[in-house]
C-alpha cells in the first residue's frame, strides 16, 4: 500500500484510505458497508489479451460486461477474465482487492463512474478501500479506453 500512497501524494490526488474489518467481496456489500449507493463501488477486473493484461474499472451498477464492445475498443481479437492466478501474478493482490490504481496496466474506465463525486475500490490489501474522485483515477492510471 506504500506504492500506492506515493503515487497518489506525488500527483497531489485527495482520497481517503477507510480501513474495514469485513472483508468486502461484492459491489452490494461494499454499498451496504459504506452506506452508498452501488453505482459508487467501483470493482477493478483484470483482462487477459493477446497484447497483454488490462485493468477495467466499472461502476458496481454496470451489470455485465460485453466483452465485444472491450475487444472492438482496445483492437484485440480474443479478451477473458484473467484467471486468479494471473490477477495474483500481474497486480500482487488478490480478486476482490484489486487497486483502483495500477501502474503499468492499460486501464479501461467506465464513464458512469464520473456521476459521483467520489468512488470506492479496492487498494490492494483486504480490509480496506480507496475513497477517490473519478477524474483522479484517470491522471494516475493509464487510459486506454471509456465504456459505458
Amino acid at each position: 500500500m506504500d506504492k500506492l500512497i506515493s503515487i497518489l501524494e506525488e500527483q497531489d490526488i485527495e482520497y481517503e484510505i477507510l480501513e474495514h474489518r469485513e472483508q468486502i467481496n461484492t459491489a452490494q456489500e461494499g454499498a451496504d458497508y459504506f452506506g452508498i449507493v452501488i453505482g459508487q463501488t467501483a470493482p477493478t477486473l483484470i483482462l487477459k489479451t493477446e497484447k497483454g493484461f488490462y485493468a477495467l474499472i466499472v461502476s458496481g451498477d454496470y451489470g455485465r460486461v460485453n466483452l465485444d464492445i472491450i475487444k472492438e475498443l482496445i483492437s484485440v481479437e480474443q479478451v477473458k477474465l484473467a484467471s486468479p492466478k494471473e490477477v495474483e501474478q500481474v497486480t500482487s493482490s488478490k480478486i476482490g482487492s484489486v487497486s483502483l490504481v495500477n501502474p503499468g496496466i492499460p486501464t479501461i474506465l467506465d464513464n458512469q463512474l464520473n456521476r459521483y463525486a467520489f468512488v470506492y475500490g479496492g487498494t490492494g490489501i483486504p480490509q480496506t478501500t480507496l475513497k477517490i474522485r473519478p477524474s483522479d483515477l484517470e491522471r494516475v492510471n493509464e487510459i486506454e479506453g471509456y465504456i459505458g
